[in-house]
């Protein structure tokens, strides 16, 4: 899927003013940005308002976008995660103009590396971990060299040729930029640009085992693909003096163009009771906490997808998220929000029951059976359609609307009371069957014959109004209702996320269908009224086992709790 550029997608920005200003000036005429994830798990929520940006801006100003995997560490990368964001990236309707590997360059990375060895500007290290981080000093202390930072252009050389060719074990030694160790900004104090790993990468193999760091590769790769905006979060803002520092030294030199490009930071998204961190989510599908990436509990993108959201909408929430220079946490009820007001005009309105209690209309014969016309859409939604629905003598409610012992303010069906059934009749409650426990088995009501259409003639009007399936044409099916996957606002803040975990985010339910759904697209979208937004489970669903998830309630209300609805 392309998406169609109807008009700009990305909203006026800083950014936007970043580029426009640049289009008068040396990068006139040539827009070129790129999406760098690291393929170690799979995209979700947060990863959606970079490429909506980065693709959205390509697509604006007529330029391009490269999507590039930054895999540059073997031990937690894989094809699998490759291809799920090209999967989702096709999903939320991006083409990249090229697909690039980090992996693509190590030889010429390689090159780079020895000739900011033979500048000066590099050497190997060989203290340890906890030795480096010592020497690096403090936010008042100043750095300190390494006992090895004064070693020869050719000992460096000779070095880091042994280290790419497997003679030493990993963390023997490191390749550090030599910058400056009394630098307020950490990033500049002799920061690592090679790490020796002995692990096997999925795609070069066992080729290299030497392996470039983030803050060396990423300029390397902008300046390969003639990116012009390099567009990072806001955690990488002080990375960006390493950035430069390498862009110019290395412009123009190994192979390199001379134009340099330029990083800007942006806010990330960070929403409430949502993890952004791969890591842990990796650790909940690992775990078991979850039925895999694209549970629909998950933030991930095919997690959404399997839920039922819609990538219009995903768009749309980046969108209103909007590119700002601070910082700031999301509400997930903006998210929900969102994918209501998307499904509002593209979900047409059923009725289904999920906890299911039988009701009969005793004054109905048993062969009875009443055509009720009941509209698609509300009168808000610029759609026409409706179906025609039978309604006999036995019919399913939803248990939660009858009540033999109502609290105060309650609007739905008690004994001796009326309501309105959805599309038809005011009906009256007369007694309620139970079984030796007190469950209640069947609620007997009489229907007002006169009020299809009308209120009673007596004037005493119903108390609210229910819907309901008939028991001879209803469909079986199986509700999952998913609600949020953490119970706090802030589960990023536990080490463990499954500490954060909300015990009641997902329900199961057993009951019924109106009988008009039968024939839809396998993938059509629903208002149950009342109850949410639903679709068919693209995995488990199927014509003679109906399995339906709750895509979003119909309003925000969230509390703990089993199955809400």
């Amino acid at each position: 899927m392309v998406l169609a550029v109807t008009a700009r997608l990305v909203r006026p920005n800083f950014i936007t003013e970043i580029i426009d200003r640049d289009l008068g000036g040396e990068l006139s005429g040539v827009v070129r940005t790129r999406f760098p994830p690291e393929p170690n798990g799979y995209p979700h929520i947060g990863h959606a308002k970079s490429i909506c940006l980065n693709f959205g801006l390509a697509l604006d100003y007529r330029g391009e976008c490269n999507l590039r995997f930054d895999d540059t560490n073997p031990e937690t990368e894989s094809q699998e995660y490759v291809e799920a964001f090209l999967r989702d990236l096709d999903w939320l309707g991006f083409a990249p103009s090229r697909v690039r590997f980090a992996s693509d360059y190590f030889d010429q990375m390689y090159l780079c590396a020895a000739e900011l060895i033979r500048q000066g500007a590099a050497y190997v290290d060989s203290v340890g971990e906890e030795e480096m981080r010592r020497l690096r000093g403090t936010v008042t202390v100043l750095g300190s060299p390494s006992p090895f930072r004064d070693r020869s252009v050719a000992e460096n050389l000779a070095l880091f040729a042994d280290m790419a060719a497997g003679r030493f074990g990993d963390g023997e030694h490191v390749l550090r930029a030599k910058i400056d160790l009394g630098s307020p900004n950490f990033k500049l104090r002799d920061p690592v640009l090679y790490r020796i790993v002995h692990a096997t990468h999925y795609r070069t193999g066992d080729r290299w085992c030497i392996y470039p760091m983030y803050d060396f590769a990423h300029p390397l790769e902008d300046l390969i693909e003639g990116v012009t905006h390099s567009l990072c979060t806001l955690e990488f803002e002080n990375n960006r003096a390493v950035y430069d520092w390498l862009v110019e030294r290395l412009r123009g030199r190994c192979g390199l163009p001379e134009r340099r490009p330029r990083q800007y930071e942006f806010a990330r998204l960070s929403m409430d009771y949502t993890v952004m961190s791969k890591r842990k989510l990796l650790r909940l599908v690992q775990e078991g906490e979850v039925q895999g990436w694209d549970d629909p509990r998950m933030p991930t993108l095919s997690g959404l997808r399997r839920r039922g959201v819609r990538p219009e909408a995903v768009r749309s929430f980046a969108d209103r998220v909007g590119v700002d220079r601070a910082n700031s946490r999301v509400e997930l009820s903006l998210l929900d929000a969102v994918i209501r007001d998307d499904l509002n005009a593209e979900a047409p309105r059923v009725m289904a029951v999920l906890r299911p209690v039988k009701l009969v209309l005793s004054n109905l014969p048993a062969s009875s059976e009443v055509p009720v016309q009941a509209p698609y859409w509300p009168r808000d939604v610029p759609r026409q359609g409706s179906r025609t629905l039978p309604l006999g003598r036995e019919l399913w409610i939803e248990a939660d609307d009858f009540s033999e012992d109502p609290p105060k303010g309650f609007r739905r069906l008690r004994l001796g009371g009326r309501v309105r059934l959805r599309y038809a009749y005011v009906i009256e409650a007369e007694r309620a069957v139970k079984d030796a426990s007190g469950r209640v088995l069947e609620i007997h009501a009489r229907v007002l014959p006169e009020t299809l259409g009308s209120d009673p003639a007596d004037g005493v009007r119903p108390q609210g109004v229910i819907h309901w399936v008939p028991v001879r044409e209803a469909l079986p099916a199986e509700f999952r209702l998913y609600d949020r996957l953490f119970a706090v606002p802030d589960p990023d803040a536990a080490d463990d996320p499954a500490t954060a975990l909300n015990p009641s985010s997902r329900a199961v339910a057993q009951g019924y269908i109106e009988p008009s759904v039968q024939g839809d697209a396998p993938d059509q979208r629903y208002q149950f009224e009342r109850l949410g937004y639903f679709w068919p489970d693209p995995e488990d669903s199927r014509p003679d086992r109906r399995i339906y998830n709750r895509i979003v309630p119909l309003k925000d209300s969230y509390r703990p709790g089993p199955g809400r609805i």
